[in-house]
């Protein structure tokens, strides 16, 4: 079993070097399924684990130039007052409840990142350029709180607000998002620290596990187009958000006509977007079709001349 663990935790660690995100989605499960741990033991654990293989993840990124630094820190001190708050309440929140919301959100993020932009224009900033201070604060409160309630260190959500929101390259809001983890995943786990006892020497070999993992994924995160890292990014976020609401609701619930008829007319609904968009594609607006028209009444007055 011990093996089994620690080969799952170097997952944990390639997809937070190469996401940015998804360390405690996989983390908190590992512990349960596979280490045995109870929930608030797991969601504590996987905070301590998740930020110290941030940092390790943070380091090829950094050396890269893959991180903005101020970005970084604000959203990750909004993030940690969010976090500490998250994990004082997590006690007195109901977990089904609240593992659900946070599926259906993993859901929406996921849809949101799969979706190519309009007119297919981007919103990415200039290398060098940081979000306003409101957005950071707004989007690092929610974020943390997030953190803190359900030991999710939240690269699920801080990537696609940076890259969403912020308009940062997925690049870019990838390192970024491992600083910002790092901050909230230890002010989580104080949070919990005074209620929940953790097993050290699980946490630690768990760690160095997903340490390892982190090395390897951040070397690959260069090599991988943008393009390629924002899909797998969204249809990773899909498996796990699914997994969580298969895990959450009963067999009641999966068996009964109104969900499967619900889920029919969404997939229906996203068909039909699909395909209406493929019908009218968006029409491309470049700089070449004023001067197209411009040339006209000279090409008139040629063929005139000749006449």
């Amino acid at each position: 079993m011990t093996a089994l663990v620690v080969a799952a935790s170097l997952l944990i660690g390639v997809s937070l070097g190469i996401l940015g995100g998804g360390g405690s989605i996989l983390t908190v499960p590992i512990l349960v399924y596979l280490a045995g741990q109870d929930t608030k033991e797991a969601i504590a654990t996987s905070l301590f684990v998740v930020g110290v293989t941030s940092l390790a993840a943070l380091v090829p990124h950094a050396r890269a130039r893959r991180v903005r630094w101020r970005t970084g820190l604000l959203f990750g001190a909004f993030s940690m007052l969010g976090a500490y708050g998250g994990g004082r309440l997590a006690e007195y929140v109901p977990g089904t409840a609240l593992l659900v919301a946070f599926a259906l959100m993993m859901l929406a993020t996921a849809v949101a990142m799969l979706r190519k932009p309009r007119n297919g224009r981007t919103r990415a900033r200039p290398t060098h350029s940081d979000l306003p201070m409101k957005h950071i604060a707004v989007e690092g409160l929610v974020v943390g709180a997030v953190t803190g309630l359900v030991g999710s260190g939240g690269g699920f959500l801080v990537v696609p607000a940076l890259v969403i929101l912020g308009g940062l390259p997925m690049g870019i809001a990838v390192g970024t998002s491992l600083l910002v983890i790092a901050m909230k995943s230890f002010a989580g786990l104080a949070g919990h620290l005074s209620g929940v006892a953790i097993d050290w020497r699980l946490a630690l070999t768990v760690t160095a596990a997903a340490v390892v993992g982190s090395l390897v994924g951040g070397r690959l995160a260069g090599r991988i187009p943008q393009d390629a890292m924002r899909k797998t990014f969204g249809w990773f976020v899909v498996v796990m958000g699914v997994f969580v609401l298969a895990q959450q609701l009963g067999t009641a619930v999966w068996a009964h006509p109104a969900t499967w008829a619900g889920l029919g007319v969404a997939l229906a609904a996203a068909v039909a977007a699909r395909l209406r968009r493929a019908q009218h594609p968006p029409r491309p607006h470049s700089a070449a079709s004023g001067p197209q028209h411009s040339t006209l009444p000279e090409k008139r007055e040629q063929s005139t001349v000749n006449l």
